[in-house]
């Protein structure tokens, strides 16, 4: 697995995987350029909540679960001194459907954060993770 990360302008950049797929990275200090890029701590979150999402996702369809809906809400605090690591993350699964089962929710998500998603593992070497989630019936 590799990137090739260029430098467009001020602190902006392309950032390419090997498949091609890109993504503008740029830092919110940058005030002078106007960007829709995304920073690379708020990447972390991103990475984190997506590698999250795909697992419950996944072993919920193998349970024959009728999700209808699901959204995953990272919210990282960050250490105040440099480097401004993240020292906390909770991360929120919120899951609408018919008749979800509790049980097959709680063991998704348990499953993804303790055998399957190798970016929270990664990231819980670093700092606190908590989770909880929300089941709405459709």
């Amino acid at each position: 697995m590799k990137t090739l990360t260029k430098w467009i302008d001020g602190l902006q950049f392309v950032s390419n995987s090997e498949k091609g797929q890109g993504l503008v990275l740029a830092s919110s200090a940058d005030n002078a350029i106007p960007t829709n890029g995304v920073s690379p701590m708020e990447l972390l979150l991103h990475a984190t909540a997506g590698c999250s999402a795909m697992d419950v996702i996944s072993i919920l369809q193998k349970k024959r679960q009728a999700v209808k809906g699901f959204t995953i809400e990272a919210i990282g605090e960050r250490a105040t001194e440099h480097p401004k690591v993240f020292t906390k993350i909770e991360v929120v699964y919120r899951f609408t459907g018919t008749a979800l089962d509790p049980t097959a929710v709680e063991q998704a998500i348990r499953l993804s954060e303790e055998k399957y998603c190798s970016v929270m593992a990664m990231m819980r070497k670093a700092c606190e993770i908590h989770t909880r989630y929300e089941i709405a019936e459709e």
